[in-house]
């Protein structure tokens, strides 16, 4: 078996910076659209929009179903008040454990708070409240966040948590010539492991370790925003993993109002592609039949409208429904112990094998 060179050469560059002019040149003319294009509930530069006439919620306090609800909400903006005269900042466990008999669970401290961040149409940020990251990077990057604490993260075993205040963090500095987006941190650590991250330096990895916190989706943004480096994803061929994607890219349905803030359009799928299950000739042992929930939420992604634009994920996905069969990325390994890290990935960028 053939195996990749230890490192990237010149023309495994080129493939990246012709790529990078492509995404800017699309993204230089896309912002010259005429403005009656952000009328659809798909921007293109953006991802998911909420839609002009949807369906309203009212909270009444004169109200007995939702009097309970109109006061959590006067709480909380009570606290968001009292942060920004401070301006300090808290997180969303923060604020559940102020009093946490009278929410009685996270998840209403975290729906009273998308509610009033989409009702004041102001990013979460702005309102002082942070979400605990379980987010992880390497790679060559640096920063300083805002307490002045300089962070270098490197291509070694010990990683970088994501911050948790990415608006405040600055001077942001890498060489890297690409972004991996890693989807489970079992998959982040085993590229680690294998010394991926030095062999294919400079680059950066990031994990959301599945479906990606906030945290996580800003950093990605920030750095999109900062460096307009090529990004990439490596997730499961299954649909939660096509749907995990599809955050990065375009959005989640619950922060469709924060779709600006948190989005990049420009991001490819690198893998692992339905169609890579047969090009590679996996065993069938190392495959998993499609459950019923999984074709349920297959023909769901299938059925969202920025899949019109994206007639090759549609393909991958037709090719993933006829053969009734799912992959992990870890099935490559039945290939060899570092297929993954060793000849998957650095053939798949080198030669440009992402849609």
């Amino acid at each position: 078996m053939a195996f990749a060179p230890m490192g990237p050469d010149a023309s495994f560059f080129e493939v990246l910076e012709r790529h990078r002019a492509s995404l800017l040149a699309t993204q230089k003319r896309d912002s010259g659209e005429p403005p009656d294009r952000l009328a659809s509930r798909i921007d293109d530069s953006a991802g998911l929009q909420m839609a002009p006439h949807c369906t309203m919620r009212k909270i009444k306090s004169d109200s007995l179903t939702s009097v309970q609800k109109f006061a959590l909400i006067l709480k909380v903006l009570s606290m968001i008040y009292k942060l920004a005269q401070s301006n300090t900042y808290a997180t969303k466990r923060d604020i559940y454990y102020t009093d946490s008999k009278l929410f009685g669970s996270q998840t209403v401290v975290d729906s009273i708070i998308n509610d009033i961040s989409c009702m004041l149409k102001v990013p979460r940020r702005s309102l002082h409240i942070l979400s605990t990251s379980k987010g992880l990077i390497a790679g060559d990057l640096s920063y300083v966040e805002e307490d002045g604490t300089k962070v270098h993260c490197t291509c070694g075993a010990t990683v970088a948590a994501v911050p948790s205040n990415i608006q405040g963090i600055q001077n942001l500095i890498t060489d890297a010539r690409f972004l991996l987006i890693v989807e489970k941190d079992a998959t982040f650590q085993r590229l680690l492991d294998d010394n991926f991250c030095s062999r294919m330096s400079p680059c950066i990895m990031v994990t959301g370790k599945g479906v990606p916190d906030l945290n996580t989706r800003l950093l990605v943004k920030k750095l999109w925003d900062t460096f307009h480096m090529p990004m990439f994803t490596l997730v499961d061929a299954d649909p939660y993993g096509i749907e995990i994607m599809c955050i990065y890219k375009y959005g989640s349905l619950t922060m469709s109002f924060e779709a600006h803030h948190l989005t990049v359009p420009a991001i490819r799928w690198l893998g692992l592609l339905p169609s890579d299950i047969k090009r590679l000739n996996l065993p069938k042992d190392s495959l998993i039949p499609l459950t019923k929930q999984d074709l349920i939420k297959l023909d769901s992604v299938r059925r969202r409208p920025y899949m019109s634009c994206q007639p090759s994920w549609r393909e991958e996905m037709q090719i993933m429904a006829d053969s009734n069969m799912k992959a992990e990325i870890q099935a490559l390994a039945c290939l060899s112990a570092d297929y993954l890290s060793r000849v998957y990935l650095p053939n798949k960028l080198r030669f440009g094998g992402w849609i």
